[in-house]
């Protein structure tokens, strides 16, 4: 293990933990850049716009608490960079009170949460009047908005409240556990003993978000998972030093506050967090005592809209389903069959309920695979999922297998088609499958399908459609897809109507096409059908515009590989191509030849990015991606469309420093532009950490 650097901006916890996670050199250097021993001119902006601050403190036996400050816009000022004066006082009940005096080491944390801004700091009381304190700063550092969910602010009458009302507490009562399990942010104050004589001991106050429902009580104790950061590790270098947490939720509807403090441990290999979505670990807060204050908050919040971020993250309630799930993966478990649906002639519907256990989750694409007694013996097969992940059940749709040139009938296709009853029982495996689907890649898709190879581009444009209208998707868009599938006339077009409302449910994001090798007379061209004849590079070059597109295919043999050989043959590269058989189709790949490499400048190892319209700078080092993921990844909403250098959404300004793109791109870029999707900080020869500012 490195040693402890005494002058360092991080103290001995932090250390500890950025040394455990791998990040310690890299955050030495960055610190040492975005930690400020004063304020900057934007933070001493920024808070004297604010009308609330929350504050963190260790009492004198040295229990943390996290507390809100709040007053008129102006309540904050800053006459000189290193002191910020606040003039406010405690609510009822806050132990905040015990510790306003001279020398009291506080941890500030001014958020916007309308734009989801905020910035730290670290400082200690300097001198204290009548009208509230003035602070002498120790740290000042900004905060990206990750997990912040907006709010709009709706201040009220002080004078219009009822009195306060301060009740004591050293349980968690029903009520109370219901508060904070339905919460969607609470903030924490922990504590570093004055021990060293460093800026970077002290008290700390943080933001913690998530869905509802992301804090699980058991009894006394509240069980938190920790995502991904910005790697400082205030929170929990505190912890690795002072095991103890001060939490403060805030009933942002009727203006009361929940004030606990107690003990805390750092669950780092708990094996819970592998099933809770965005969770890098775990912790446990250990009640001690606490306060409930009611009446002591004229502020209120409207309806909160939900941080990007934390649509990537879970809930205990999804995580106990995702173990159960999978602890039954490998089991045999019961389905009844709901309805039946004929789709054509030769495909028919099951719809499946699980029944007793928790449906599984599946990716779109995925199959089932299914145990049925046929004739008082178990005949298994395997059906792709046609319905979409978040549908309540299951939906498999099967095509009846004919006997033909002396080969028997397909036994368990006709016995769903012609003796399956509904009420029947039938078992089946958790979904299964490598030929899946990601719904926030924004790159466009053509989904290409013969016979009931439509089946998994079903379950595929179903899923998009929900993630785009329902979801916000993790992305703000909705996926770009262009469905084509074949059939011999229009009697053999399954889910033809179904694919048609999607298409019309998707303002145009979606869109279907539909070649017939037989229409019937009574079709009619554009109506009931685009193409006469099998899919030709003709009918692809019509529907499809210019861009770089991934195709998916799936359908019999012979049709897998005339597509393949046919996409190939336009230029698409093998690498874009993916396919799922049915049957005994194993495709014949071709490898892409040499071409012009295209070769990019150095990337950096290490650099500082600063956002400056946002005033958001943090550190990014190699394997975060491109700066367009970057930014997404600290909560800023760039434009982008196809996210692979073609179409130019992306394209920002350059304020300073140079950046390498690590695909070659299409647009026509000036000296000062930027393309987000593709490009990453350059390396700059002499500078071990590069600096790098856009307009963003």
């Amino acid at each position: 293990m490195n040693p402890i650097i005494a002058d360092s901006p991080f103290h001995r916890g932090e250390q500890i933990l950025q040394q455990r996670l791998g990040v310690r050199e890299k955050m030495e250097r960055f610190g040492r850049q975005v930690i400020h021993d004063q304020l900057p001119a934007q933070h001493r902006d920024f808070y004297r716009q604010l009308p609330f601050v929350f504050v963190g403190h260790a009492d004198s036996q040295d229990w943390p608490w996290a507390s809100i400050l709040f007053n008129k816009p102006g309540f904050m000022t800053s006459d000189a960079a290193s002191t910020l004066r606040l003039n406010a006082s405690p609510v009822a009940g806050d132990p905040l009170a015990a510790a306003w005096h001279t020398g009291t080491r506080l941890g500030l944390l001014g958020i916007e949460l309308a734009t989801r801004r905020r910035n730290r700091l670290a400082a200690h009381i300097h001198e204290v009047s009548p009208d509230g304190i003035e602070l002498a700063v120790d740290q000042a550092f900004g905060n990206c908005p990750q997990y912040i969910q907006s709010r709009e602010l709706v201040a009220l009458d002080k004078q219009a409240m009822p009195a306060p009302e301060v009740s004591a507490l050293s349980e968690i009562s029903a009520d109370i556990r219901e508060w904070i399990e339905s919460s969607d942010t609470f903030f924490v104050a922990s504590y570093k003993a004055v021990d060293s004589g460093q800026r970077s001991d002290g008290a700390d106050v943080s933001h913690r978000g998530g869905k509802p429902g992301f804090i699980r009580v058991d009894g006394n104790s509240l069980v938190i998972p920790d995502y991904l950061g910005n790697n400082h590790f205030n929170t929990l270098g505190n912890f690795h030093e002072t095991p103890k947490a001060g939490l403060l939720f805030v009933d942002f509807e009727r203006g009361q506050l929940l004030t606990l403090t107690g003990r805390v441990e750092v669950l780092w290999d708990a094996e819970e967090a592998q099933h809770f979505t965005g969770a890098q670990r775990l912790w446990k807060f250990h009640l001690d005592h606490g306060f409930y204050q009611k009446n002591v908050l004229p502020l209120r919040w409207q309806q909160p809209a939900a941080s990007p971020n934390t649509l990537l993250t879970g809930t205990w309630a999804e995580a106990q389903a995702l173990e159960q799930a999978e602890q039954q993966r490998e089991q045999w478990l019961p389905y009844k069959v709901l309805r039946v649906v004929d789709e054509s002639p030769d495909i028919r519907s099951i719809y499946l309920q699980a029944q007793g256990h928790q449906q599984p989750s599946f990716k779109p694409g995925q199959f089932l695979t299914l145990r049925v007694m046929v004739a008082g013996k178990p005949v298994i097969r395997t059906y792709t999922l046609s319905s979409a992940p978040a549908d309540d059940v299951y939906r498999i749709s099967v095509k009846r297998q004919p006997g033909r040139a002396g080969q028997p009938e397909g036994l368990l296709s006709n016995y769903l088609h012609r003796q399956l009853c509904v009420g029947e029982i039938l078992e089946a495996k958790s979904p299964r499958g490598d030929f899946s689907f990601d719904a926030a890649e924004l790159r466009p898709a053509v989904l290409l399908s013969a016979g009931i190879g439509i089946t998994p581009m079903l379950s595929m444009a179903k899923h998009v459609l929900h993630e785009g209208m329902h979801e916000g998707t993790r992305t703000r868009r909705m996926r770009q897809l262009t469905v084509i599938s074949t059939a011999r006339d229009q009697q053999q077009r399954g889910f033809f109507a179904e694919l048609d409302a999607i298409a019309a449910q998707s303002n145009q994001h979606i869109r279907t096409y539909w070649a017939l090798t037989q229409p019937n007379k009574e079709a009619q061209p554009g109506r009931d059908f685009h193409h006469r004849g099998r899919i030709s590079a003709a009918f692809l070059q019509a529907v499809l515009a210019l861009a770089d597109y991934d195709f998916y295919l799936c359908g019999p043999s012979d049709f897998m590989q005339t597509l393949y050989d046919l996409l190939r043959t336009l230029g698409v590269n093998d690498g874009r191509i993916f396919a799922e058989a049915f049957g005994p189709a194993s495709l014949v790949r071709e490898c892409d030849t040499t071409k012009p490499v295209f070769k990019p400048q150095a990337a950096a190892t290490d650099a500082l990015v600063s956002f400056v319209d946002t005033q958001v700078q943090q550190a990014w080092s190699v394997g975060d991606g491109s700066l367009l993921t970057f930014a997404e990844a600290h909560g800023l909403n760039p434009e982008f469309g196809c996210r692979s250098g073609q179409c130019g959404a992306c394209k920002v300004a350059l304020v300073s420093g140079r950046v390498s793109y690590q695909n070659e791109p299409s647009v026509a870029l000036a000296d000062d532009e930027v393309l987000l999707c593709c490009a990453v900080p350059a390396a700059i020869e002499g500078e071990a950490v590069v600096k790098l500012a856009l307009q963003l």
